[in-house]
């Protein structure tokens, strides 16, 4: 698991766990769950974004490394 990967799922996480709270401050009408359920979606959409992220960058290395693989094959021919 590279640190990309950790972060995003920690922050989603966190976001699930934020929005849990919001929830739970909207049933008892604690005023402050607007701001809460806000936090929950930014830091839920960070956390997604950065495994996203983290996929697209496994799948680039594997790319460059097999490009690399292969031009170095040709340079032995």
């Amino acid at each position: 698991m590279n640190k990309y990967l950790k972060r995003g799922i920690i922050f989603t996480v966190l976001g699930i766990a934020l929005g849990a709270l919001g929830v739970y401050l909207k049933n008892i009408e604690n005023n402050f769950y607007g701001i809460v359920l806000t936090l929950s979606v930014i830091v839920f959409g960070i956390g997604f974004l950065t495994v996203i992220y983290s996929l697209i960058r496994k799948i680039e290395r594997e790319s460059i490394l097999e490009t690399r693989a292969k031009e170095a094959e040709h340079k032995k021919d």
